[in-house]
């Protein structure tokens, strides 16, 4: 029997991440079952990087190898992250693997535009992503009619979407090893303070985290603070394992609140020999004391860091973990952490609603509301005085009533997170899936302007034909498109006129597939007198554009607007004064330095305009403008 293939799409599994490490715990699993033929497909590594050969299975990286292309793509940094992503390669692996089933595995914004790609859901497609803040990121929710497997990492998000109409989406948790997080023997932690100079009787509250913004270290510090004033004698102190060089100034924060270094460890590792070490922070580099190699210890980050076992030594120093946070996916050093045994505090906002419940042996953090600027995200700002009280609590708390909490953490995410749970569940999903009759051919199948529709009583069944035999899109009633033609028939719009429009949408996507040279579809005389609006998808963007258009048309009054979107959207633009021609977008539009330029240079446009600036998938007007887009929006 044939085994399936499956593409999974994610951080590298060797990369020191939440992603990565779920990634190479999946992998471990599927590889062990020898029941189906796996790619990895990694974000952050060039196509043939010398890791991909290092693996038991087979694995290609997102980037290209031609530095040169990598060069030009990093000229825009939106389009590098993109790429890092594995925009500019994921048609590649798809074309060469033929795969049964794609997995993508990252952030949501990580698969931008995948669902209007030639190949979605012509094989098995599945999302597992991680949700983080409420409201929930629009892309998210526009994306999911689309998305036949949609799997978040955490129950608010399932909830949301669920309450949303969503009710196909998922929950499939991060995985853990459980094997690789234990509580050691009583003796062995005592040996193992000695062994990095902690007393024995030090009240160590650990924290184990990448030193991102969202990580709410000053609320930690904050809270520590208030806890050893009340109790001056506990002898706490706080345990960081995260990387000082990038993020929070942690330095300066203990300033700030009148601690000095001795307060706070920290976790070292040596890229040299391997080995770690935990003490007072001093600065990021030191001289590893046990290979004497000068400025080799670093503090732990995502590219040098401890090993899975090492990192269980880590938590095993720990009296209480406590992680505070903004927002998240996951959070999988809580799961890591109550594995050891050791009673958890969280933020119980976003994924950390999960793990801070009695059953789950954590006590959760309380928070007060702030919104992130721009994206109005609900965010968290765990309140200081629920840190001192809830550490407060563990610290007086019995040594049994301690190790029964411990034990129970332990179970919980055995139960909820382990990959033997994890692994089996995804195996559900994978087997359950149909098989693939797609032939692999990437030709563009041609739109139909002869077709006609069979007399199908309902408007909504009839735009869902004629989309698919006309412009061979498969669409439903939740599709942007479909549902602006069914508020046309609402405002009298005929049958024949729709069909028509369709018809005419047809010939000229079939006349712009044709090798036609760009500058072939711009006028000649209007050179150096052109401006590029450049706005892919979705229809609702596109509509909204129109209002900024006449702003563009009076501080350039003398330039033609070329208006370069996906030919789905042409019915929004149809007829529009402001839009003197309309050009269907591909990929390579996407950068600026292709279509910005003065005429004397060679340039297609004086200016290239990306309104999905606020996205930050693209550079936008970073030249070439006489000062600004005025964006004072009159009514016309």
């Amino acid at each position: 029997m044939k085994k399936k293939k499956i593409v999974i799409h994610s951080n590298s599994s060797r990369a020191f991440t939440g992603f990565g490490k779920h990634t190479k715990n999946l992998l471990k699993y599927l590889y062990s079952l020898d029941k189906y033929e796996i790619v990895e497909f990694s974000n952050g590594l060039s196509w043939d990087d010398r890791i991909t050969k290092t693996l038991p299975w087979k694995c290609r990286g997102s980037l290209p190898n031609d530095p040169e292309r990598i060069n030009q793509l990093n000229r825009d940094p939106n389009l590098g992250r993109a790429a890092g992503y594995g925009a500019e390669m994921v048609d590649e692996i798809i074309k060469q693997e033929k795969p049964d089933v794609y997995v993508g595995i990252e952030d949501i914004w990580g698969f931008s535009g995948y669902w209007n790609k030639q190949w979605w859901n012509k094989i098995n497609c599945m999302i597992w992503t991680t949700l983080d803040s409420l409201p929930l990121l629009p892309d998210a929710i526009t994306a999911a009619p689309k998305i036949k497997n949609y799997y978040v990492w955490a129950n608010f998000a399932v909830k949301e979407m669920h309450r949303l109409g969503h009710k196909d989406v998922g929950l499939l948790r991060g995985s853990l090893d459980s094997k690789d997080f234990f509580k050691l023997k009583q003796s062995d932690r005592n040996a193992l303070r000695q062994r990095h100079n902690i007393n024995q009787d030090d009240f160590i509250i650990g924290f184990v985290f990448r030193n991102q913004l969202r990580k709410s270290v000053p609320n930690l510090i904050e809270g520590y603070k208030l806890f050893i004033e009340k109790n001056p004698n506990s002898k706490a102190k706080l345990l960081f394992h995260t990387s000082w060089a990038e993020g929070w100034d942690i330095p300066r924060l203990l300033k700030e609140k009148g601690l000095s270094n001795d307060y706070v460890l920290t976790t070292y590792y040596c890229k040299q020999c391997g080995e770690f070490e935990i003490k007072k922070f001093t600065k990021h580099k030191e001289d590893c004391k046990f290979c004497s190699t000068k400025d080799s210890q670093e503090t732990s980050n995502v590219k040098h860091g401890v090993t899975e076992e090492q990192l269980n030594l880590v938590y095993n120093l720990m009296d209480v973990y406590c992680h505070p946070f903004t927002s998240g996916g996951q959070e999988i050093p809580i799961q890591e952490a109550k594995l050891t045994e050791l009673i958890t505090l969280n933020t119980n906002y976003s994924c950390g609603e999960d793990s801070c419940t009695e059953e789950s042996g954590g006590f959760p953090l309380d928070w007060a509301e702030y919104r992130e600027p721009g994206t109005q995200f609900i965010k968290a700002s765990t309140l200081p005085e629920s840190i001192c009280t809830q550490i407060e609590k563990v610290f007086k708390m019995p040594q049994d009533e301690r190790a029964m909490l411990g034990k129970r953490a332990r179970k919980f995410v055995k139960e909820n997170f382990s990959i033997e749970v994890i692994g089996k569940k995804f195996e559900k999903i994978i087997d359950a899936m149909p098989e693939v009759n797609w032939d692999y051919d990437f030709k563009k199948i041609p739109a139909d302007p002869k077709y006609n529709p069979p007399n199908i009583e309902s408007n909504e069944k009839w735009l869902i034909d004629i989309y698919k035999n006309i412009l061979k899109r498969d669409v439903d009633d939740a599709d942007d498109g479909h549902k602006y033609w069914m508020g046309e028939f609402s405002k009298g719009a005929t049958r024949e006129h729709v069909l028509n429009y369709f018809k005419k949408v047809a010939i000229d996507t079939n006349k712009q597939d044709k090798k036609i040279e760009f500058q072939d579809l711009l006028d000649k005389d209007d050179e150096g007198k052109r401006i590029a609006v450049v706005l892919p998808q979705a229809f609702k963007d596109v509509f909204a554009m129109t209002s900024i258009l006449p702003s563009i048309k009076r501080l350039y009054p003398d330039y033609n607007i070329y208006f370069i979107t996906q030919t789905d959207f042409f019915d929004v633009l149809d007829g529009n004064p402001f839009i003197h021609k309309m050009i269907p977008y591909n990929d390579q539009l996407d950068n600026l330095f292709t279509l910005e330029g003065r005429a004397e240079n060679n340039g297609y446009f004086e200016v290239a305009y990306f309104p999905n600036i606020g996205t930050q998938k693209f550079v936008s007007y970073p030249h070439n403008c006489k000062d600004k887009i005025d964006f004072n929006l009159q009514c016309t």
